[in-house]
């Protein structure tokens, strides 16, 4: 996603088709999302796969391609049983007054979801965007030849297509190349689909994948607001001093923690963090 002055921009495939959607704020009431039709002629594809044969996106492409970024940005989340139920919690009451406008960074599409918490399995936060930012430089399609040309994310079919070395080359560990294309292979032939709760059993079936991989996935990729990534080094740390425990928290501590928060740990979680910036 690139943002310049004020409108955030985003390059999608859709069905097979490349979108392109931008998203601006005129008001403090109101965001607008656009999208727009790109020529498939106008992509250059990564150098390393075959030609990608996209098609021009129609009107359900278009419709759906803005309901993914309205999503990603959590417009349109109705948050009032959330404010109504701890405006006066200790915790939680001053933030949501403080910063009501604050949701967690969602990805368009639960594939892009769960493969970057693949990606940042134990390693620090910067370090996982720079890998992130070269398998989408190296496989992700490109519009524009331009310092803010904007790429998409490759889809699950590509990186199901990609050797572990491969991977491992843009600075994955070995053991989270393989587990990134094992499940693009599994989403990739329809065995899993990310959006759905039911294939997290067969996701929890390959190595390397565990829980706090899928609670990332529900938060993330599926919107699901008490969907809380307790395993997360950030919440270890967070927990141990707001429960002045001396230490890091276990995940069962951060877990007891948020309980009284349900049905919104995963929201609560986001706003316990938003307090520190």
């Amino acid at each position: 996603m690139r943002i310049d002055r004020g409108v955030a921009s985003r390059l999608l495939q859709v069905e097979g088709s490349p979108v392109l959607v931008r998203a601006w704020q005129p008001d403090r009431e109101r965001v607008l999302v656009r999208a727009e039709r790109v020529d498939p002629a106008a992509l250059a594809p990564p150098r390393s796969i075959p030609p990608w044969p996209a098609r021009p996106a129609g009107r359900a492409e278009l419709e759906l391609a803005s309901e993914r970024m309205r999503f990603a940005l959590g417009v349109d989340d109705d948050l009032g049983e959330l404010y109504r139920r701890f405006r006066r919690d200790p915790l939680l009451g001053p933030l949501l007054r403080r910063r009501p406008h604050l949701r967690p960074r969602r990805r368009p599409w639960p594939w892009e979801a769960l493969a970057w918490a693949v990606v940042k399995q134990l390693i620090e936060s910067g370090r996982a965007a720079g890998i992130q930012r070269r398998i989408v430089g190296r496989w992700g399609h490109c519009l524009g030849s331009a310092r803010g040309a904007l790429r998409d994310v490759p889809a699950a079919a590509t990186i199901a297509g990609r050797a572990p070395a491969e991977l491992e080359r843009l600075g994955l560990s070995p053991a989270r190349s393989i587990a990134l294309r094992a499940v693009a292979r599994q989403i990739a032939a329809g065995r899993v689909s990310p959006g759905e709760p039911t294939g997290d059993a067969r996701l929890l079936a390959i190595p390397e994948i565990g829980p706090w991989t899928v609670q990332c996935l529900g938060l993330f990729g599926r919107g699901d607001p008490d969907s809380l990534p307790a395993g997360d080094l950030i919440y270890l740390k967070l927990v141990g001093r707001l429960a002045r425990l001396g230490r890091r928290a276990t995940v069962e501590e951060v877990e007891e923690f948020f309980a009284p928060y349900a049905p919104f740990r995963g929201l609560a979680g986001c706003w316990a963090i938003g307090m520190r910036g």
